[in-house]
């Protein structure tokens, strides 16, 4: 007998609206992910400008509303000032986070003029591990001052007479990592963080900043830093961040595959958290989760740039599995819409990345596919999914649900969209989506599917790992389709 599964909807069952911003990306001056990466003069893919338009024409596939830049562990040791100004004058400069050099023909000019050109908005972090407060500040009224004063002039004399207006501002990065340039304790970092926020918020009110949470659930002090920052900036602060990247251990899929678990609980950590620090302060001002690095890598961990400038570092290769991680992970922001508002894929191109290229191709890996796919139909109020399915026995969380299920539902526009990631690695379902009181008139499904795991894209085969339209049927309120193993299934629902 077949098995079958069944996912309840309700559109009475939310947890509020989604914040688009969770489809976001990150570009950091690692590697080949800027030089060689999104810019590469010599190329003959590249614009008058240097902007690779075939990476470009992929990323606006992906409908990311932010990326944060410059780091990353870059950032910390990064004068800012480096990267504007004529290109034959910067200075080429050692960095100290990947043992790389740094030109600084590509900067903070040239980063705004790239996000306008892909059509997403700048996410900027400022040096709080080797920078100071007044130098973040600086870069505030260079990036968002009209006019008027010293910093803003200097960005009208580099050509630039209108002001980027940057809404998101990270205070620095991983600062609770002892690898970090500038590293300090909770308390230290948190004094300089409020001042930073509070420098760069006198300057532009309407800016958002993110103080650095964990950036690794597996540090002891896990939470606990988290909290000491909390407690002395929340006034002042709107996101805490967290970071991740998932791993597969040895041989063990069925864990690897329930990595959404994982990130559901570390997002109810800062939930929880998030929910004392407020009444601790008795406040009413709300902070919410920047999940602003997070992916797959764990194979590729070459680090050390042997002084070179853009050297090969984490070009990580994906396959089928890795995919399906992906999915999970943004089921999860999606899941959890009431306390993730942003979120970053780290990185886009070459490092860890959906996009490889060389200097006349580039490649699309498998990781790419669910982030389109999900990007493109997500809209409205994040539904709560009643999930009724097998369960897998795994060595790291658990027994768990064999599908993974994010929905939403965009009432002024009469769409829905489910997304279905089947995590057995043999079993198939025939499954039942029921939307409640939602009238159904059409839906269309796309899928990505292999029988191996470990398929992926080659430069060889580069259509192993692609999206497929499957059938669906619909009836009056409910969809019923086939899910095969190790599958991830989109599905645009048109409202009667």
């Amino acid at each position: 007998m077949p098995s079958t599964a069944s996912i309840f909807l309700d559109p009475r069952r939310h947890v509020g609206e989604v914040d688009r911003r969770i489809f976001g990306g990150f570009l950091e001056h690692m590697g080949r992910a800027v030089h060689e990466g999104v810019f590469e003069p010599d190329s003959p893919k590249a614009d008058e400008r240097g902007f690779r338009t075939d990476v470009a024409d992929a990323l606006r596939q992906l409908q990311m509303p932010v990326v944060r830049y410059p780091g990353g562990n870059f950032v910390s040791n990064y004068d800012w000032r480096d990267g504007v100004g004529p290109v034959d004058k910067r200075p080429s400069r050692p960095d100290f986070a990947w043992q790389s050099l740094e030109s600084n023909a590509f900067g903070t000019d040239e980063f705004m003029t790239w996000c306008d050109h892909i059509g997403t908005q700048p996410m900027m972090a400022v040096n709080l591990g080797t920078g100071t407060a007044r130098e973040a500040a600086a870069l505030v009224e260079y990036c968002n001052l009209a006019g008027g004063t010293a910093d803003s002039q200097m960005r009208h004399d580099n050509g630039h007479p209108d002001p980027y207006g940057v809404e998101l501002w990270c205070l620095g990065n991983e600062m609770d990592g002892p690898w970090q340039a500038g590293h300090v304790p909770a308390q230290t970092y948190a004094e300089k963080a409020l001042t930073a926020s509070q420098l760069m918020k006198g300057l532009d009110r309407s800016i958002q900043t993110i103080a650095c949470g964990s950036s690794d659930r597996g540090l002891p002090s896990y939470l606990q830093w988290d909290q000491t920052v909390l407690e002395h900036c929340w006034d002042s602060i709107d996101f805490i961040s967290a970071h991740r990247y998932s791993r597969k251990r040895r041989d063990d899929s069925e864990s690897f595959l329930a990595e959404g678990v994982l990130v559901d609980g570390i997002i109810n950590d800062y939930r929880a958290l998030l929910r004392v620090v407020q009444s601790h302060k008795n406040s009413f001002h709300s902070v919410h989760l920047s999940f602003d690095e997070w992916n797959v890598w764990y194979r590729n961990m070459e680090m050390g740039g042997k002084w070179t400038h853009a050297p090969h570092l984490i070009e990580e290769e994906y396959n089928l599995e890795d995919a399906l991680v992906v999915a999970q992970y943004l089921h999860s922001f999606i899941r959890n819409a009431d306390v993730v508002k942003v979120a970053c894929l780290a990185q886009l191109v070459n490092i860890i990345a959906p996009l490889l290229t060389t200097s006349d191709d580039m490649l699309v890996q498998s990781i790419f596919w669910p982030f389109e796919m999900i990007s493109a139909l997500t809209a409205g109020r994040s539904l709560t999914p009643v999930v009724e399915a097998p369960l897998i026995a795994t060595k790291r969380a658990g027994e768990v649900s064999a599908l993974d299920v994010a929905a939403t539902h965009d009432a002024a526009n009469n769409r829905a969209m489910v997304s279905v990631v089947n995590r057995h690695l043999t079993d198939g379902y025939g499954t039942t989506i029921d939307l409640g009181s939602l009238a159904v008139a059409s839906a269309t499904a796309r899928m990505v599917h292999h029988r191996d795991p470990l398929a992926g894209n080659t430069w060889e085969s580069r259509d192993v790992i692609v999206p497929t339209e499957i059938e669906i049927s619909v009836s009056a309120t409910s969809l019923t389709l086939e899910v095969p193993p190790l599958a991830h299934v989109a599905i645009d629902v048109t409202l009667a």
